[in-house]
């Protein structure tokens, strides 16, 4: 028996539950119960995160006190979670009383080592981040924070600071006694590169707002938001039992995206080590994942709200979602949430791999056992029960390693290769041609097998999609699973024989979605974008199309509208112009002799990648616009635009109109 404790960041209280947070969210819980399943004894946390100058403002903006205003908010976040079948062991919040209490003691133990002194800090700020920023991170013109894209703040202030310079080599040498404390390794060589190129005294302490936690002794300052959000991992064990939960009693896991990594494998650390807890009591692993985009879009804020993972989960069922985020996002690196694809692959791998492999089991059995489970002698295996069993350890064995390493991905990935090799056992054996053979004992060593191998699946699988892998046990006449710490319920040996056990009537436990019902769904799921143009070419508005033909400002009469010839193009490749940030380049066909060149400004919210293939509207009787020029493989060429695709909001978060269907290339619409 081992102990595991898994955190997700405590989410801004600025925000809702979106796409992104329910990812992190999910794949914590989902490592939890892998956990269990091997018998660890498991802690999970995740909260929300209520102090700092940017909830003081939205709170005032709306006319509330901050804490009537975190109370909200922060509601949304601890109802979300059990309708995606988490269960968090604690849902903690930084306006906790225990909390603050734990904040303040952690202070006073770092200002008693000497790693505290006042002084005047000045210097840029985001009230996104939260964060300070120095001159050579914001980006120009207009000093903007490189994620939020919004001008940052000069202040001038009376603070604390943290001796963070004093904590650079005891950091790098930490780093090196724990190899595997920063993953996934490309972010632990980004960490160990910004470590060894100095580190300045932190600012820990504001006087220019109020809603924080007072500094013991001198209240005319609140705790910097990070000193105070870090804390929670700590904090919300106590003091008492649940401090097992905490290293070296227990290994201990946070899960962050990548954009917070430096305050979790840098702060966190030099923080705890100046408060003296010993290099065996810091975390094991800090794990940053990856950025999602949402149908080939960065999901900024009016997207990232727009793609609502509980209404995903109310019309598909919580399984689904959570089946799709741990399965085609390798966890670690960035990954496209595409709508269509999470059908598709719902189809493909829940209905016809899984689901038509229980179902055909269970008819089968219906037909040929009398809906029992049958003997299987073991003795008379042959050659296609090897084959099987090699698959079935294979797949075992690598799965239970993915999870150990935090690879859900994988792991999942060895589940269905495992179900795979089940159908084409079935397939192989026949049993259906056995029974008019008359040769019972073969059948009943091809469904008992099978059997056997379905409730190993129902174990594996069960960390992903709790929901419908008990549901595959009642239908195979299993016990739900009894999880109990010190229990080691993963399936390492093929499960023994349950002759004589009835099986449960069957029913289509993943239906499947056929094309007309795929297209239903999309309509319905995928955010519908608004018909404006994008940034790189001139909008096409009433003033551009009508002038004043239509005798009303701001009208536009039906002729001029005629005008513009709105045409289908399928984007045939793409790639980002050197040196312009905001620029790429396509050939689109529309269905002429040969495909247009056309320059967009979508590169802060499209990869290149997730365009090629992609159906646009494009404005096809624009005349030429030139963009100046830019050298691609050494040559320089002139960057000219034959039409405009049509897309929607800021240059950060566009949304690109498209179309379904079968619309061929050049297809007018009217």
């Amino acid at each position: 028996m081992g102990r595991f404790y898994v955190t997700t960041p405590i989410y801004y209280v600025n925000d809702v539950p979106h796409l992104g947070t329910a990812y992190t969210t999910v794949v914590a819980d989902a490592l939890r119960r892998f956990h269990q399943v091997v018998g660890d004894e498991t802690f999970m946390l995740t909260g929300t995160d209520e102090h700092g100058l940017k909830i003081e403002r939205e709170a005032k903006a709306k006319g509330l006190d901050p804490k009537t205003f975190c109370d909200g908010i922060s509601a949304r976040f601890r109802e979300a979670w059990p309708k995606l079948e988490i269960t968090p062991d604690r849902f903690i919040r930084t306006t906790d009383a225990d909390h603050e209490a734990f904040v303040q003691e952690l202070w006073k133990k770092i200002e008693a080592t000497g790693d505290l002194y006042e002084g005047e800090y000045e210097g840029w700020y985001c009230v996104g981040c939260e964060s300070l920023k120095t001159e050579k991170e914001l980006e120009q013109p207009g000093n903007l924070c490189p994620l939020h894209k919004t001008a940052v703040e000069r202040v001038k202030e009376s603070s604390y600071f943290f001796k963070l310079e004093k904590w650079q080599r005891p950091l790098l040498d930490f780093y090196e006694r724990h190899p595997n404390f920063i993953q996934p390794e490309s972010r632990r060589n980004e960490v160990l590169s910004f470590v060894r190129g100095g580190l300045n005294d932190l600012s820990v302490s504001r006087t220019t707002f109020t809603w924080g936690i007072p500094v013991p002794g001198n209240p005319k300052h609140v705790m910097y938001v990070w000193f105070d959000a870090l804390t929670n991992y700590r904090s919300a064990l106590g003091s008492g039992d649940l401090t097992k939960f905490w290293a070296p009693n227990a290994k201990v896991v946070h899960l962050m995206g990548k954009d917070i990594l430096r305050f979790h494998a840098v702060f966190w650390p030099a923080f705890l080590l100046s408060a003296g807890y010993t290099d065996e009591e810091i975390p094991d692993v800090v794990y940053a994942h990856g950025f999602l985009t949402v149908d080939g879009q960065k999901m900024g804020k009016s997207l990232r709200n727009a793609v609502d993972p509980l209404r995903l989960a109310a019309e598909l069922g919580p399984d689904v979602l959570r089946y799709h985020l741990l399965r085609a996002i390798a966890f670690g690196q960035d990954g496209d949430f595409d709508h269509a694809a999470l059908l598709e692959r719902y189809n493909a791998d829940l209905g016809k791999n899984l689901g038509n492999l229980l179902s055909r089991v269970l008819g089968l059995c219906t037909k040929m056992t009398d809906s029992k489970h049958p003997g299987d002698d073991l003795a008379t295996d042959g050659p296609l029960e090897a084959e099987l069993g090699e698959a079935y350890e294979l797949n075992v064995r690598a799965a239970y390693e993915a999870w150990q390493s935090l690879a859900p991905h994988t792991a999942i990935d060895h589940a269905m290769k495992l179900s795979n090799a089940a159908n084409l056992y079935i397939a192989k054996t026949e049993p259906w041609a056995q029974a008019k053979n008359g040769d019972a004992a073969r059948v009943n060593k091809i469904l008992s097998r099978m059997l056997r191998v379905l409730e190993a699946l129902s174990v594996m699988l069960w960390p992903a999609i709790p929901v419908k892998a008990e549901a595959m046990r009642a239908q195979l006449g299993l016990p739900r699973l009894g999880i109990t710490i010190g229990s080691d319920l993963w399936p390492t040996k093929m499960p023994e024989s349950r002759a004589g056990l009835a099986l449960a009537s069957a029913g289509p436990l993943f239906p499947t979605h056929d094309e007309k019902a795929q297209k239903e769904l999309l309509d319905k799921l995928v955010p519908k974008a608004e018909v404006v143009a994008g940034e790189a070419a001139p909008a096409v508005t009433a003033k551009a199309v009508a002038g004043s033909a239509s005798g009303e400002s701001g009208l536009v009469a039906y002729d001029d509208f005629a005008k513009v010839d709105l045409r289908v193009g399928v984007v045939k490749t793409c790639e980002k112009v050197p040196k312009k940030d905001k620029l790429l380049r396509l050939t689109v066909d529309l269905g002429e002799a040969e495909p247009r060149t056309i320059v967009a400004g979508l590169a802060l919210s499209f990869t290149p990648e997730a365009l090629v293939g992609k159906k646009v509207i494009v404005v096809a009787n624009l005349a030429p616009r030139e963009f100046g020029s830019a050298e691609f493989d050494g040559k320089k060429v002139k960057l000219v635009s034959h039409g405009m695709l049509l897309a929607s909001g800021p240059s950060e978060d566009l949304r690109l109109a498209t179309i379904d269907g079968d619309a061929a290339p050049g297809s007018r619409l009217k």
